[in-house]
């Protein structure tokens, strides 16, 4: 479990590497009820789109963000929010690199402790997808902000 108190601004967060297949991205897209052909037709992401291969869609992304968010958090992190913007594709044979760095720490008037991140999902180098998240920690060993509701939660 990450403590705020253990946390600074300029820290960076441990790397998270994934090999995606085209079952990475099918799955993804299934799950997320996507069922644009785009994201599991080869030869219309070919052909109609005009990329190399099928590609992951957002909101699979989306949870890549969260997962690597609360991996780093333990399970009393709670994200706040989380906004990004795609700049390039994640295909099948990549590799997409997750990487944080906080951009700051504070409490809020409520006591709640939060860290922001940005987070960058990389493919040899080439950054594909800019994240910003705002993340609840706990201040203490007995703090959590799964907790907090009304006026003690201000995201």
């Amino acid at each position: 479990m990450t403590l705020l108190g253990g946390v600074e601004e300029g820290m960076s967060l441990e790397p998270l590497r994934y090999d995606v297949t085209s079952t990475t991205i099918v799955l993804g897209a299934l799950a997320t009820r996507d069922w644009r052909p785009m994201h599991h037709d080869y030869h219309f992401a070919v052909e109609r789109n005009g990329v190399k291969d099928i590609f992951m869609n957002a909101p699979n992304q989306a949870a890549w963000f969260e997962r690597y968010l609360t991996d780093w958090s333990g399970p009393r992190g709670r994200l706040g929010r989380v906004g990004f913007r795609m700049k390039g594709s994640v295909f099948p044979g990549d590799t997409m690199e997750l990487a944080g760095t906080v951009t700051g720490v504070e409490v809020d008037d409520a006591g709640c402790g939060w860290a922001a991140v940005d987070v960058n999902l990389t493919v040899d180098g080439d950054v594909k997808t800019v994240c910003s998240a705002r993340i609840a920690l706990p201040t203490s060993d007995d703090d959590n902000p799964w907790a907090r509701h009304g006026k003690e939660w201000r995201p």
